[in-house]
């Protein structure tokens, strides 16, 4: 009896089973990557697709056959799961890194600081030079104007659907035209400022025209994102600040906004980035130019309209068709990456913003 004791003292019960050693995995993968090139070497297979696919097919397979045999069946059925759920975050992840990776390739040849800083008033298209200084002045300027309406707006909508709509017949129909708005296509707004803004109150196409179908879609992103931030600040933050007698109003502006800042201002950001690579409305309402136009408001009478990069960036690959290694394609990457840097660094100053903005105890 004392031996029996004292052999189960010196040997620790444990509830963990037999597990794997933590290099068979990456040994096993590593196996099968050399022995499907060899695979594909000897027989008529071909192709990178049908190389991946077979490489995670006979991965799953082999794992949970071997995490089956020597773990059982429940870690075997875990392992099956979670490279499931990594292989479809991979497959989702790729198509974004392809085309980040290919606009790199194509358009970092052509980035310099003079492509930056000049435009393309008289140059050639066929021929090499020119810049994008005045597409980044138009884009950037659309963009804040867009967003200095609409952030305030849709800010002010979710505070209202959050705060007091309730279920209000007025507060279920703004939800519902806010939920229309987001599936609207880019050109419908487009076409719904022109009709609008030019055919009924008699304007001309001008950058400040295509900042106003910019509004449009970005609105409803900013009253979604603002509302579902409104919605996660607990409740007994309101309730603690309508015990000390605090109004509701000023709980509002002192309380339940700075407490989701980090939140609106994620969400301003999306709506800044969905409306930065818009085509459709622009050429509809702005159109293209050559020349540096600063103003937003002036009119096509002054034939310097306001141009985008998005715009510049489908009239260059327009005059490139047909011969894609020409300077006019190579200027359109050029833009194309300069509109991602651009998105990214929003994005960044917008964390940043909201990294100093949010509530600290």
């Amino acid at each position: 009896m004392a031996t029996t004791l004292e052999t189960s003292r010196q040997q620790p019960q444990t509830l963990a089973g037999r597990r794997l050693p933590t290099w068979s995995l990456p040994a096993l993968a590593a196996g099968i990557v050399l022995l499907s090139l060899g695979l594909f070497a000897v027989t008529g297979l071909a192709g990178v697709a049908d190389f991946v696919v077979f490489v995670l097919l006979a991965y799953l397979v082999l794992q949970t056959a071997i995490s089956f045999s020597v773990e059982g069946r429940r870690q075997a059925v875990n392992r099956l799961f979670s490279a499931f759920v990594y292989g479809c975050f991979g497959l989702a992840a790729l198509p974004l890194v392809l085309v980040l990776w290919y606009t790199v390739k194509k358009g970092l040849g052509v980035m310099s600081v003079k492509f930056l800083t000049v435009s393309m008033f008289r140059v050639n298209p066929d021929k090499p030079g020119g810049g994008i200084y005045h597409a980044i002045i138009g884009t950037v300027e659309q963009a804040l104007l867009a967003t200095l309406i609409a952030a305030p707006l849709g800010v002010l909508a979710a505070v209202y659907l959050v705060e007091y709509g309730g279920r209000r017949p007025f507060a279920r129909a703004v939800s519902f035209f806010v939920d229309v708005m987001t599936g609207v296509p880019s050109i419908v707004a487009g076409l719904f400022i022109y009709a609008f803004w030019i055919l009924a109150l008699g304007f001309q196409k001008s950058g400040f025209a295509g900042a106003l179908a910019l509004f449009i879609l970005m609105l409803p992103v900013v009253i979604r994102s603002t509302e579902e931030m409104l919605k996660l600040v607990p409740n007994e933050l309101r309730e603690a600040s309508y015990a000390l007698g605090v109004p509701k109003w000023r709980t509002i502006l002192r309380i339940v906004l700075p407490t989701a800042m980090a939140g609106i201002v994620t969400g301003i950001t999306l709506g800044v980035a969905r409306i930065m690579g818009e085509t459709a409305p622009l050429l509809l309402l702005v159109g293209t130019n050559s020349r540096i136009q600063t103003n937003p408001f002036a009119g096509q009478d002054a034939q310097r309209l306001q141009e985008a990069l998005p715009t510049y960036i489908f009239e260059q690959f327009r005059d490139a068709v047909g011969n894609p290694d020409s300077p006019a394609a190579q200027r359109a990457w050029g833009a194309a990456l300069t509109l991602i840097i651009l998105i990214m660094l929003l994005t960044g100053l917008a964390r940043l913003i909201a990294r100093f903005a949010r509530v600290r105890g």
